[in-house]
């Protein structure tokens, strides 16, 4: 950011997408490097909604503040029609001195002014919302990059599956890593910082279950009971897991994003299940699914011990896989 000058800057800078915490980042970062190429900058933030064409012509007047300025409007989207005619003619021959940021949704309200301001030549910073595990993975290794660090795709997964989706505390876990790490992240690094939090989700104990890792999964789900975690959504992982794998597996080896579309389900899916089919043959996973049904009617039909109940369908599970009848 020390090489931004005023002179290097956009003087139009359109952030696009309704991932909040990427849009407060890119405005945020964008006054940044304006006050760090000129310390005594005007910003001045404004609700696009609530503005009129006399307010903006003043704002974006050269003899108004004097000096540069950066003009944030937010909410973009809302600008009501006039006062985006006003702008759209405005970004055709943007004042030097004016730097001016609009935040925009991206979504169909407004959508003309986000088009004219890209057809101007403003500079466009995405910031929509991450659609994918395979985006989510890309965003954690981006942040760990961004910092100086590196951190590897088996990192990435562990931290989503410790933390969750939400991007804020996918960012805030990432720079504690980076915080109190020599930088390199990998599988192990993640599971010493967060371990008790990758083990709660039902799906860990499935995802273990299915390779045939017993004393993961076992360890996973004791630590999910001991936390709390329902029973009902762990049985339910484990049959999700089954049938997912049953699914790939009859549909054949294929490129993962080809076969998605056909089963319905996200590449990054069909892509574990692959991995996870290796070792189970078709009489092995219709005795898995047995096992899970009867594992859900022991835990959804108030089995004395649900507890139990899931620990015998994980090994009932994970001997079907072996081809062992229990």
């Amino acid at each position: 950011m020390g090489g931004v000058t005023a002179a290097s800057a956009a003087p139009i800078v359109l952030v696009l997408g309704d991932e909040e915490l990427l849009a407060t980042r890119a405005v945020t970062e964008t006054i940044a490097a304006a006050r760090a190429a000129e310390p005594g900058v005007d910003v001045r933030e404004y609700q696009a909604g609530q503005l009129t064409v006399g307010e903006i012509d003043e704002m974006l007047s050269p003899s108004l503040f004097g000096g540069r300025r950066v003009l944030v409007l937010r909410s973009g989207q809302d600008a009501r029609k006039d006062l985006v005619t006003a702008l759209l003619a405005y970004a055709r021959h943007p004042d030097p001195d004016v730097q001016l940021v609009v935040a925009h949704l991206g979504g169909a309200k407004g959508k003309a002014f986000a088009d004219g301001l890209r057809s101007a030549g403003a500079e466009v910073v995405p910031a929509a919302r991450l659609k994918g595990h395979r985006e989510r993975v890309a965003f954690v290794r981006g942040e760990i990059r961004r910092a100086g660090g590196r951190c590897t795709d088996d990192a990435a997964e562990a931290l989503i599956a410790a933390v969750g989706n939400d991007l804020r505390e996918l960012a805030a876990a990432c720079s504690q890593l980076m915080a109190d790490t020599d930088g390199r992240i990998g599988v192990d690094t993640v599971a010493r910082y967060y371990r008790g939090r990758v083990e709660v989700s039902g799906f860990t104990v499935a995802d273990a279950t299915m390779v045939g890792d017993v004393p993961a999964a076992l360890e996973a789900l004791r630590w999910a009971l001991h936390v709390g975690v329902d029973p009902v959504p762990i049985a339910d992982a484990l049959a999700d897991g089954i049938r997912t794998v049953a699914r790939v597996a009859s549909a054949g080896r294929g490129n993962p994003y080809q076969l998605a579309s056909s089963l319905g389900m996200p590449p990054w899916k069909v892509e574990r299940a692959q991995r996870q089919a290796r070792g189970w043959t078709p009489d092995g996973l219709v005795r898995a699914m047995r096992a899970a049904a009867q594992c859900n009617a022991a835990v959804k039909g108030g089995s004395d011990d649900r507890a139990y109940a899931l620990e015998k369908a994980v090994f009932s599970v994970a001997a079907a896989r072996q081809g062992v009848a229990r």
